[in-house]
Formats: C-alpha cells, structure tokens, sequence
C-alpha cells in the first residue's frame, strides 16, 4: 500500500528486536515502512531533520520506541503533525520499562502522543493500521477479518474447555 507509509523508528538497534512486532503487522497488512534508528539523544540532528520530512516523505503515522529517558517520541511528536505512537521498551537502562512508560505517556498539552504497553510494538503497529484504516476500506475490512478471526479463537477455546 504504497500511498500509506509508516516509520518505524528506535533510539538504538538494541530496539530492534522488540521494534520488528511492529514491522511484522505492517507487512501483514501490506502497508509500507521504514526502518531507522533515530536517537534524541545521540543524533537530535538526524532526528529533527527525520521529523521534518515525515511528511514529505508520504509517512502517515509514526512508531517511535524507546527505552530509558524515553524521548524519541515526545520530540518527534514535537517536531511533526504525524500522528506518534510510542512503544516504551524494557531496556538495560531502564527501571523494567516503568521510566520509558512513563517518559512518553506523560506529554505536555499541545504534544500528544499515543503510547502503548512497555514492549507493545506489536499492538503499535495494529493502531497504525486503525489510524491508516480511517481513509482506506481495505484496511478496515482486514482488521474487521482479524477481530473476526480472534473472536472465532476464543469460541473454539471454550468449546476445548467444555469438551474435557
């Protein structure tokens, strides 16, 4: 889906692993996606310069995750009228994630930014989908297969509970 394009962003390649859930339904839904470590802290050139082409570049929504201070996606969400969903991570120099968590949950007013479970790239990515699925139907009736699907694992999880 070439006309909706979403970035996903990291404050370092330790990231990446917990930042590729994101990526994983990207794909399943066929969207299109960037890749990038962006750091506030290391590059905050490359990061503004990241932030102030977004748009430009046809990004539709961004996915920022990062651990620690945690200030990829308040800056970016600063920088940019893209929506930002930030993925707080669970990192060697965070408090189990809990600082992250609470680095991009607690944004000033006029700097929202979505933010999702410590870890949670996975549910990040599917709101990326929900927001691109606003303006697209196909979007939207993939997600609608999705929630039908896990409706029908539910009723068949019972059904193995009712058997025994």
């Amino acid at each position: 889906m070439k006309k909706n394009k979403v970035a996903v962003i990291m404050g370092s390649s330790s990231d990446a692993d917990i930042m590729k859930a994101s990526v994983k339904v990207l794909e399943q839904f066929g969207i299109e996606y960037e890749f990038a470590v962006v750091s506030a802290h290391r590059s905050p050139d490359w990061m503004f310069e990241f932030a102030k082409s977004a748009e430009d570049k046809g990004i539709k929504v961004i996915i920022a995750g990062a651990g620690g201070a945690a200030h990829l996606p308040g800056m970016m969400a600063a920088l940019t009228v893209v929506p930002v969903i930030g993925v707080p991570i669970k990192s060697s120099n965070s408090i189990a994630g809990i600082d992250s968590l609470l680095s991009i949950v607690q944004m000033p007013n006029d700097v929202p930014v979505a933010t999702v479970a410590v870890n949670g790239a996975h549910n990040a990515g599917l709101l990326a989908v929900q927001m691109l699925a606003i303006n697209h139907p196909e979007l939207k009736e993939k997600l609608l297969d999705l929630k039908k699907k896990n409706r029908e694992k539910v009723i068949t999880q019972n059904e193995s509970f009712n058997n025994q």
